[in-house]
């Protein structure tokens, strides 16, 4: 009789331990889910102050550019202002 209340006491002893290991594993669990979403947290921190970095230079890369298309423009107006005047000067001395 004895000997078998040792045993249901270790049989419960052993589902505690169990139990308490399950309730490790969770934690465990837990943490790491934490821990990833923490990464992902800085990683998006990292990547807006990236983006707040370069935003300036993309803007003036954009002015420069645009400030090329108008020249491009201009010089391309004073071709035609020029062959128009060519033509007026042939059709005169024809």
């Amino acid at each position: 009789m004895l000997l078998l209340l040792l045993l249901l006491l270790l049989l419960l002893l052993l589902l505690l331990l169990l139990l308490l290991l399950l309730q490790l594993l969770l934690l465990l669990h837990q943490l790491l889910i934490l821990l990833l979403l923490l990464l992902l947290l800085l990683l998006l921190l990292l990547l807006q102050l990236l983006l707040l970095l370069l935003l300036p230079l993309l803007l003036l890369l954009l002015l420069l550019l645009l400030l090329l298309l108008l020249l491009l423009l201009l010089l391309l107006l004073l071709l035609l202002l020029l062959l128009l005047l060519l033509l007026l000067v042939a059709a005169i001395f024809t």
